[in-house]
């Protein structure tokens, strides 16, 4: 089987466009469609179904992707393991890291691991928990930072901080100088968020409707400075880590513990259970309990 021709076709699925797939991949929409139609005639049937400019999977499509996922995810493995036979002489290691993670903890992680092992091309790729996971599990990314909990029975973690959340509002709120707050106490007010696709919003969207009520949400941002900007401009206030509010000038803001054991920041390492871990990624990992401490 023709393993470009398998990629291309799992990275279509995944663009659910021949556009989009094509500049992702960098080629022309027609390579992507010979090399969709090149698989369908190595396999025998036809993959997917075209419905004017877009396209729905087959039976056969669909057992394709799931497999070929697999394929890619083997094959990203094995250049792992090939290059890691050279050690930390020379190599490449990326890194997955949700926005609010890298200011708030890793950055003297970068600075050792650079200082430490300059031979190896550190990346960091910035992007919600949840995309990490989806990253890590299909084996564009080796290992990434991640909200527990995750399925433990697809990765193994290492634990790094069990953060609670704070209220974050304009100073002189009518939350002043409270030791704590409910939920259910900011129920009714305009919040500023993170993307709905970030493990924390969607949690955090999951306890207001156990509560009954609806979330408010008046602005979304990845980015916590520009999340407090916002709350600044009386926009609406929000909800951040503990280790974040500690950044933020009291003078400014109201920051207020909330009380609520069910919503937190759990951050941990995650990677691959039973997958191949190089050795860059092990010294990342290793550097990571050495800078950061944590647990397993």
């Amino acid at each position: 089987m023709d393993i470009r021709a398998l990629r291309y076709f799992v990275e279509l699925v995944k663009c659910q466009s021949f556009t989009r797939a094509a500049d992702a991949l960098f080629v022309t929409q027609p390579t992507i469609s010979k090399m969709v139609k090149q698989l369908e005639e190595e396999l025998d049937m036809p993959l997917i179904l075209r419905e004017g400019r877009s396209f729905r999977l087959t039976d056969a499509g669909r057992v394709t992707y799931e497999r070929g996922m697999d394929v890619l995810s083997a094959m990203n493995q094995l250049k792992h393991e090939l290059a890691d036979l050279a050690s930390l002489s020379h190599g490449e290691l990326v890194v997955g890291l949700p926005p609010m993670v890298g200011v708030a903890f890793f950055a003297p992680v970068v600075s050792r691991y650079r200082g430490r092992y300059p031979q190896i091309e550190l990346k960091m790729v910035e992007d919600g928990a949840l995309a990490i996971e989806n990253r890590i599990k299909s084996g564009e990314l080796e290992i990434g930072v991640a909200v527990l909990p995750v399925d433990s029975q697809v990765f193994e973690h290492y634990s790094v901080v069990r953060d609670p959340l704070c209220l974050v509002a304009p100073a002189g709120s009518r939350w002043h100088g409270k030791s704590l707050v409910q939920l259910a106490d900011i129920a009714d007010q305009p919040m500023v968020l993170y993307p709905d696709d970030f493990t924390l919003s969607r949690r955090i969207g999951d306890a207001f409707r156990e509560l009954g009520k609806p979330l408010n949400i008046v602005g979304r941002s990845a980015h916590w400075d520009f999340i407090v900007e916002l709350v600044a401009a009386n926009l609406g206030v929000t909800l951040l880590p503990r280790s974040i509010v500690e950044r933020l000038d009291r003078e400014q803001f109201d920051v207020i513990p909330l009380f609520d054991n069910k919503l937190y920041w759990h951050l941990a390492l995650i990677w691959q259970r039973g997958g191949y871990l190089s050795h860059a990624a092990r010294a990342w990992l290793a550097l990571t309990r050495e800078t950061l401490g944590g647990q397993d």
